[in-house]
């Protein structure tokens, strides 16, 4: 039987506008903590089953493939710095769902869009195609109930002229992109490491797991 975490038995030890730390107690005098972007009336731990299932992932994460005109296709990584590892990673287009996106027929897609053309300079167009892999991933959740959704888009392009990365925002700070042909993602794969020596984040390895598989095909 799992352990039942009511509201009553969660009590907040940190909160700031981007950041909340909760103590879980699910046993008496038994405590569990979680680190999280939820208020209290949004954490995982306290929904019932069906609340569960029906959940909204907290971001977006973007597989990002390229079918330039005359090319082989190839995924498209941004060169994104993470505060944390105080490196630029490889990793693929990803933000936060907005509450705006909540009102919309599918918020998860309504995030990638905004997202991909954010971060990219890409614009969806109808011969592209954007679709769901999978509606929510727990980033780590033995530290986080943080999640994302992980998304496709195929984008048809004549040529690159419309990348660009002027559309971050916030603590967002870009480096360019790394375009990988899918002899050079499985390259990377198996090394565990980009070009440079630099690892990256378990999001970047499902981009290159899931191209590299021809699954999006």
């Amino acid at each position: 039987m799992k352990p039942i975490i009511s509201k009553e038995n969660v009590k907040s030890l940190f909160e700031s506008k981007f950041i909340k730390v909760f103590d879980l107690q699910y046993e008496e005098g038994k405590h569990y903590f979680n680190a999280t972007r939820r208020p209290l009336e949004k954490l995982v731990a306290t929904k019932s089953d069906e609340e569960f299932r029906t959940m909204l992932p907290d971001a977006v994460t973007c597989i990002v493939i390229l079918k330039v005109k005359d090319e082989s296709p190839k995924l498209l990584l941004t060169k994104e710095y993470r505060y944390p590892t105080g490196q630029f990673l490889l990793s693929p287009p990803a933000g936060l769902l907005d509450a705006e996106d909540e009102t919309e027929e599918n918020p998860i897609l309504s995030a990638a869009r905004r997202e991909i053309k954010e971060e990219t300079g890409l614009e969806l167009q109808e011969n592209d195609s954007l679709f769901i892999i999978n509606p929510l991933l727990f980033s780590s959740p033995g530290m986080t109930d943080e999640s994302n959704g992980l998304v496709c888009a195929v984008i048809n392009l004549d040529n690159l002229a419309s990348l660009s990365q002027e559309g971050a925002v916030g603590t967002e700070c870009f480096d360019g992109f790394k375009l990988l042909t899918i002899e050079e993602a499985r390259e990377m794969l198996k090394n565990g490491k980009d070009e440079n020596g630099i690892f990256y984040s378990v999001y970047t390895w499902a981009s290159l797991m899931y191209f590299v598989s021809d699954l999006w095909r």
